[in-house]
């Protein structure tokens, strides 16, 4: 069953994110996926994540699809104009890549690339109105494509959202996402004020939007203060002083996130974990929240 079967049915979905290469060597992205095998309904694959370059995430979906993962491609405004984007697209098509993640993507300033260039020629409000037109076979100025696309489109969001955040989210749901991506949850309270939000604008929008609650797993006092530098993350003073306190900080973390996960299944359609390393644990943490 394909990952859009799945969330469609009402499944409880798992996603795992992983990283193409900083280069050619794709071993160890594949030992990585490896780890998911049975385990993740779908593999999302980040684009140039944090502005750090990489190997396209096309090419990268592509070799994972070969090996039988199915993919999310991720796709962000930052590094391309709405040619690129086009063709970018056009060529995941036609090579079976089927889901689609569309993000802003952060600026370049933040990565390994300073100099460069941001594009941002369309947001990702536009971004996903363009694939809609290439779904009905046009391009984004109109003209009749020899082979329409067929994406199945998501979209990114933080939990905790101002008055502009809000019109985005309501932009991004009218615009086609079927699935939102959240931001990663350490405040269940916060996240199910969210789920409110956005079931009133189901109701006035006549559409309805899955969710899958972004999961980082906490590792130690450090990774948990790293993490609150992030935007639109905020990891509780008493989880950080928890793990700091706990003879084996790593083990601690394991259990604060699967309690989260137990706590989210009753309020979204599913998790994806986002591995700080490697996805090692994964297994070990999705059996602790009694999702395997």
């Amino acid at each position: 069953m394909s990952f859009i079967s799945k969330l469609r049915s009402g499944k409880f979905i798992i996603t795992a994110e992983i990283s193409p290469p900083k280069g050619t060597d794709t071993s160890r992205m594949l030992r990585d996926a490896v780890l998911l095998k049975g385990i993740a309904d779908a593999v999302n694959v980040t684009d140039n994540q944090r502005a750090v370059m990489r190997m396209s995430p096309l090419a990268a979906c592509s070799i994972l699809q070969k090996k039988g993962f199915e993919t999310i491609m991720h796709i962000t405004c930052r590094d391309r104009n709405r040619l690129a984007l086009q063709s970018e697209l056009i060529g995941a098509s036609a090579l079976g890549i089927r889901n689609v993640l569309v993000m802003s993507g952060d600026h370049p300033s933040k990565g390994d690339h300073e100099g460069a260039k941001p594009v941002y020629d369309l947001d990702s409000v536009q971004l996903l109105g363009m694939i809609q037109e290439l779904n009905r076979g046009v391009d984004i100025s109109g003209n009749k494509l020899d082979g329409k696309t067929d994406f199945f489109m998501g979209a990114v969001t933080n939990t905790e959202l101002n008055e502009a955040g809000l019109i985005k989210l309501k932009k991004k749901i009218k615009m086609g996402a079927s699935f939102l991506q959240t931001q990663a949850v350490f405040d269940v309270k916060k996240f199910s004020e969210f789920i409110e939000k956005k079931s009133e604008i189901e109701l006035k929008q006549s559409k309805q939007i899955k969710i899958i609650a972004g999961i980082i797993p906490l590792r130690s006092e450090r990774s948990a203060l790293f993490l609150n530098k992030v935007p639109g993350i905020r990891v509780p003073d008493d989880m950080i002083k928890q793990i700091k306190d706990a003879k084996n900080p790593e083990a601690e973390g394991m259990r604060i996130t699967s309690d989260i996960i137990k706590e989210l299944r009753t309020l979204c359609d599913g998790v994806h974990i986002m591995p700080v390393g490697n996805h090692e644990h994964t297994k070990k943490l999705l059996e602790m929240a009694g999702l395997i």
